[in-house]
């Protein structure tokens, strides 16, 4: 066959293959989103930055630290601002730090001191003392904690965080502080735009605050939809103005710079394109279309040396660890949630966020995605779906799985090779989700056709063995093994009661029709509950849950099965009798336990069948529901798999063949759909046997008979009722364990 006519042959799937591809190609251009690859490429952005994280500190830039330890020794937050002036004092003059920057705000007055309170007893209640307001006026300059932090800032590397609202609160738009003084405005920019977060409102610190930082700068992250950040917004805008982050004021007042520059970029054909880096001095970070730039981590929590705030302001912290150092001051305190979810920890401080970006720009480590990359991501995809489109579908499934676990290998090497070397964040999740959609399309096509050979296979052989295992031969041949096996399963053993009895007023046409119409109600009620038929004795039958195919729920689809079956039972009572058929009733025993599975039998004939103690208890079980007077009885090992069931306890007995004794049940329903009277006479059902085997013959008696005329009569009281005229005067003696002993089948 040449190779167009293969193609000739192949038409339909090359033209799925197609339709893939371009689904793919249309998400990429922007014709339309679906969210699961954006999901995705998150999830392969976070793997890529696990991978490449350096796992060695910074001690370029120190975490003082408002921890637990601080809050202990210092009290609750907010501290008092003659306390942070103290701690500013110490780490810029005992400490000789370079740099500090605060990850929290300052937005209302500081009121601990008392002196509102004394400026109003000045003003009120004594006024008219001139002694009281000169003493209040000697102690302003003490109890002024606003004023004392201020002048502690004046003339330092000081940077005070803020944050920007994007929405307005409950339809209000609130404002509080002052703002430091902007990057640029738009009136800046020449007309170009920047598509930067545009805020309704902020939250600042006190104006005088403010006056004596040295700068300010927002802490605001970009939180994307699975709450994770990866990004910081480099540039809030707001009335008209931008205003940097937190990250960019230190670098830029670290660097000695006054201001950060917007670099923008013309496309091929000279036109104005779009902002692509902000430059600080000779450092240009590159950001994205929303003026972010990505997060470099260098790794988890720790990454950074951290040092506790009380310890700087008892001048207790290690000086080697601080000198030179870039300072930021924030929290890890979970009472005070500034605590994110990003890559690298689903729990990590707001505060190394920041510590993050600034060293990430210091050492030009920040990632770009700059825009051409969307028309990388485009060829690679087109490349790739063609080379899969015209040459998988000729392959047979393990070359094409190897081809394709080579293009899936290139394609992750060399993604992972532009993010580690050039340092550019290259789209990967859509090349990847691309190979593998149609190297499952490929394969699912592949696997129709073979569906119709396993149906003439099913045809030829589904007569003599269970349908479930000639599917699952037909999926994996090579898995299926003709030895014997241990698992654990439940057996199943119906037959009809006084079969031959019933069967001599019948022709051999009739019996044979009955028996046919009959066992097939019963096998279909096996199979629906995914069951195998494991062979017909005349007019018994023996099935099994649990082989071949693997049930974890094998007891229950059993006694399922077992009780659907008697319900039939009565239901073809009466159209059995329009018929002239005579009535048919069955009994079933059900156990579950460790059996032998596979197939048996000599080199004439096999059979896949089940054996082992645990299929001949179930074969006895099911003739003891004769004695007992009941249509189905199981044994304890499927009781105990069935909690929501609720079961009578009939004996505990001894079958032929078995020595140790076992209890036997008459399973009833679901225990939400018993009645109050049943409960009740399982309860006395329960007491009755209790006294029966403790041998106090007389008060079992008398439950025994109470039980006979208050509720049904049951065979079974009966049968007890016998014993106990039995045993009272030929006593079992004291080392019998209360288990009957039937000697028959």
């Amino acid at each position: 066959m040449t190779l167009l006519q293969k193609y000739r042959r192949l038409a339909a799937l090359i033209l799925l293959n197609f339709a893939v591809l371009a689904f793919f190609l249309a998400h990429v251009a922007g014709l339309f989103h679906w969210p699961f690859i954006s999901q995705m490429e998150n999830l392969a952005y976070d793997t890529r930055m696990l991978l490449s994280m350096q796992e060695k500190p910074d001690n370029r830039i120190v975490i003082v630290d408002i921890d637990e330890k601080s809050l202990a020794a210092e009290g609750r937050w907010p501290w008092s601002r003659d306390k942070l002036a103290v701690l500013l004092d110490r780490l810029f003059d005992d400490y000789g730090v370079s740099l500090v920057g605060f990850d929290v705000i300052f937005a209302e007055p500081d009121r601990s001191s008392g002196l509102g309170i004394l400026d109003s007893l000045a003003q009120n209640e004594f006024s008219d003392i001139p002694e009281f307001r000169r003493q209040v006026e000697e102690m302003r300059p003490n109890l002024d904690y606003d004023n004392i932090f201020a002048m502690s800032m004046d003339g330092r590397p000081v940077v005070l965080g803020l944050y920007f609202n994007v929405a307005s609160e409950g339809g209000r738009v609130t404002t509080s502080g002052a703002l430091p003084e902007p990057a640029f405005s738009k009136n800046d920019l020449g007309g170009r735009a920047i598509t930067s977060p545009l805020a309704v409102g902020y939250g600042a610190n006190l104006a005088e605050l403010q006056q004596h930082a040295g700068g300010g700068g927002h802490f605001n992250p970009t939180i994307d939809e699975d709450g994770i950040v990866r990004r910081v917004p480099l540039l809030y805008e707001y009335d008209g103005n931008y205003y940097e982050a937190l990250s960019l004021v230190v670098t830029r007042l670290l660097l000695g710079v006054e201001r950060v520059e917007p670099v923008f970029v013309t496309d091929v054909a000279g036109n104005y394109a779009g902002l692509e880096w902000l430059k600080i001095g000779y450092n240009y970070i590159p950001v994205d279309d929303r003026v972010q730039a990505m997060v470099p981590y260098r790794g988890r929590q720790g990454s950074f040396p951290y040092v506790s705030a009380t310890d700087v302001i008892n001048a207790t912290a290690d000086s080697a660890i601080l000198a030179n150092a870039v300072v930021l001051v924030g929290t890890t305190a979970p009472g005070l949630f500034d605590l994110r979810s990003t890559p690298v920890q689903s729990k990590f401080p707001g505060v190394e966020i920041h510590a993050n970006m600034i060293a990430g720009i210091l050492d030009q480590k920040i990632r770009e995605k700059p825009e051409y990359v969307r028309g990388v991501e485009f060829l690679s995809l087109l490349a790739t779906g063609l080379l899969i489109t015209l040459v998988l579908p000729l392959l047979t499934p393990a070359w094409a799985m190897g081809v394709t676990f080579l293009l899936l290998m290139l394609t992750v090497f060399f993604n992972y090779y532009v993010w580690e070397v050039e340092n550019i964040v290259l789209p990967v999740a859509s090349s990847i989700m691309l190979i593998l959609f149609m190297f499952l399309l490929n394969m699912s096509y592949g696997f129709f056709i073979e569906r119709r050979r396993k149906s003439e296979i099913t045809n030829l052989f589904g007569q003599y063995v269970p349908p479930e295992l000639v599917e699952e031969m037909s999926n994996d041949p090579q898995a299926y093994s003709q030895e014997a096996e241990e698992r654990e399963m439940t057996v199943l053993f119906t037959d009809v009661r006084g079969f031959t009895t019933l069967s001599e007023g019948l022709t051999p046409k009739e019996l044979s029709r009955l028996m046919n119409e009959f066992l097939t109600s019963q096998t279909s009620i096996i199979h629906e509950h995914r069951g195998t038929i494991d062979k017909y004795m005349g007019d018994a039958i023996m099935a099994f849950w649990g082989a071949p195919i693997a049930d974890p729920d094998h007891a229950r689809h059993a006694l399922e099965a077992g009780l659907a079956m008697i319900r039939k039972m009565y239901a073809l009572h009466d159209e059995f009798e329009k018929r002239g058929w005579p009535r048919l009733n069955i009994g079933v025993g059900i156990n579950t336990g460790i059996m032998s599975v596979g197939n048996m039998g000599s080199k004439f004939r096999t059979a896949y069948t089940a054996i082992g103690d645990a299929v001949n208890l179930g074969s006895r079980l099911e003739g003891l529901t004769k004695q007992y007077g009941v249509d189905l009885i199981v044994g304890e090992e499927t009781m105990k798999k069935l909690p929501d069931y609720a079961f009578r306890e009939l004996d505990r007995v001894r079958v032929k063949g078995k020595l140790e004794p076992i209890a036997i049940y008459e399973p009833l329903s679901k225990r939400e759909a018993v009645s109050e009277q049943e409960l009740n006479e399982l309860r006395i059902m329960e007491e009755a046997l209790h006294y029966y085997r403790a041998q106090d013959w007389k008060n079992a008696e008398s439950l025994f008979t109470y039980l006979q005329r208050t509720f049904l009569k049951r065979p079974v009281y009966e049968l007890y009722l016998e014993r106990l005229v039995y045993f009272q005067e030929n006593p079992p003696g004291e080392a019998w364990d209360g288990a009957f002993t039937f000697t028959i089948k």
